[in-house]
């Protein structure tokens, strides 16, 4: 039995994919960051999240929903700061800003395929 046939949804996969490593990101950077508490709750809320849609769970949306507002507000911040000196954090935020509003995006067209 080949891997593709025991992923079901390869975009519900993908997004999973996605929250699982922005998880595991934000909680190796938090030590860097001198433990500010926000890095560390987006990575364990993006955890959570990417255990959720992996086992389509109907919670994990409303987390998808939280990530996006909070995600959103995280990246816009640390844009407008870093631009004046560090291109490469606001390029990665900005690649994190956009595959947050494409996944969360994903997952709400794909709502009705998580169980209740």
């Amino acid at each position: 039995m080949s891997i593709s046939s025991k992923i079901g949804n390869k975009g519900m996969f993908a997004t999973s994919l996605f929250y699982a490593i922005v998880g595991i990101i934000f909680l190796v950077l938090l030590p860097m960051n001198d433990f500010a508490p926000h890095v560390g709750l987006l990575g364990i809320f993006s955890l959570v999240t990417a255990y959720g849609l992996l086992r389509k769970r109907a919670w994990s949306f409303w987390l998808v929903i939280i990530l996006f507002v909070s995600g959103t507000t995280f990246a816009l911040f640390m844009i407008y700061g870093a631009l004046a000196n560090a291109y490469l954090i606001a390029l990665g935020m900005i690649a994190y800003l956009i595959l947050t509003w494409v996944f969360t995006a994903y997952t709400a067209m794909k709502r009705n395929a998580l169980e209740v």
